[in-house]
């Protein structure tokens, strides 16, 4: 039993390790945004104005809905209901897929009207949105590997629940795959922001 608990521990503590180098990460890049923000204020708040708000607020609804029934599923769990916490886990992954499909549509309806890194239309813009775009490919872009990462790992949460790899005795991994994907939908509440309601 102390083994149990003391491997218990072991995997949280290594988790939140992991996901302290993910905020450094994130971290860095919202530091680098600020500065530039302060140099380019109008010109990052003109360059705003061409990113869909509606997309953006759909994906942060997506989103916010995954971590509800992520942090669900882990409660079902908890209480046997197995069916139950695969279902909600799957119902995750689903939400993470509608969101990277909105984000293809996004990025592909700027990449058809000349927004993307080096096309020649976004060079011919001041140089402030010039890096308000970059910004945004390269931070938007970080998120949604992450997002993908997340999917591939709740799907091998489907997958251990299902052969009794995880279960309300030893839930640590599904534990585990919920910060993670917690953390997947803080970074994007923060960029929601800076890149779509920019004033």
């Amino acid at each position: 039993m102390s083994e149990h608990h003391k491997d218990y521990h072991g995997a949280k503590m290594g988790m939140w390790l992991f996901l302290f180098t993910e905020v450094l990460l994130f971290g860095g890049l919202f530091l680098l945004y600020a500065v530039y923000l302060s140099r380019y204020p109008g010109e990052f708040h003109r360059a705003g104005q061409d990113l869909d708000a509606v997309l953006g607020t759909t994906n942060t609804l997506v989103l916010i809905t995954s971590s509800f029934t992520m942090a669900l599923s882990i409660s079902m769990l908890q209480k046997g209901k197995k069916k139950l916490a695969i279902i909600l886990v799957g119902i995750t992954i689903l939400c993470a897929f509608g969101f990277l499909a909105i984000k293809y549509v996004e990025w592909s309806a700027k990449f058809h009207h000349g927004i993307y890194p080096n096309a020649p239309e976004l060079l011919e813009r001041p140089h402030g949105e010039i890096v308000f775009f970059g910004l945004y490919y390269v931070m938007t872009g970080l998120h949604g590997l992450h997002v993908l990462v997340g999917m591939v790992v709740l799907g091998f949460m489907v997958a251990f629940i299902r052969k009794d790899r995880v279960t309300p005795e030893d839930f640590v991994m599904l534990e585990n795959a919920g910060l993670y994907w917690h953390l997947v939908d803080l970074v994007w509440i923060y960029l929601f922001p800076l890149f779509y309601l920019i004033l």
